[in-house]
Order: C-alpha cells, then structure tokens, then sequence
C-alpha cells in the first residue's frame, strides 16, 4: 500500500511570521486604510451611477421608441404625399397647389 505521506506536488518555504516587516507596517498604515475604503466606497458609488444610467437610458429609449419614431414616420408619408401631388400636377400641366 501507499504510504499516508504527502503525495507529489511542491511545497513552499515557511512564510516569515514577522508582523513588523516593512510591508506590514504599511498596509497597517492610516493612509492605506482610508485608501481602500475610498476606492471601496467609489466602487459602490460607481455601481449605483451605472444601474441608475441604465434604468434612465431605458425609460428615455422607451420614450423615444412610442413617441417620436410614430411622429418621424407620419412626418416622412406626409412629405411623400406632397412630393406625389408635385410630380402628379407636374405632369398634368396644372399649376403645383401652394
């Protein structure tokens, strides 16, 4: 049978406990600590800006969409019943209606 050892793999060096190495002291620090809550704190800020971005793009596209584009479609068969009794008069000889 195997023996119960470790099997395979690498195993690293035993890492310094020393708590008053350089890097230590300085995640430590005050100013390092309200860093990471300032960039933890503008994270958030970040998401809510970005949801409430969403929801705005979403409600102004809806708008859009059952608002204007109904009103550029009209405005656009308008204009090419005007253009039609143009040609239509045009070809007729009649002077083009004002």
């Amino acid at each position: 049978m195997a023996s119960q050892g470790r099997r395979g793999g690498v195993s690293l060096p035993a890492r310094p406990s020393d708590s008053n190495s350089i890097l230590a002291r300085i995640s430590r620090s005050s100013i390092v600590v309200r860093g990471r809550e300032a960039a933890g704190d503008a994270a958030f800020v970040a998401k809510k800006l970005l949801q409430s971005t969403g929801k705005a793009a979403w409600i102004a596209g809806t708008t859009f969409l059952v608002l204007v584009v109904p009103l550029i479609v009209e405005m656009d068969r308008e204009q090419q019943l005007n253009d039609l009794e143009l040609q239509q008069a045009s070809l007729l000889g009649t002077p083009a209606p004002k």
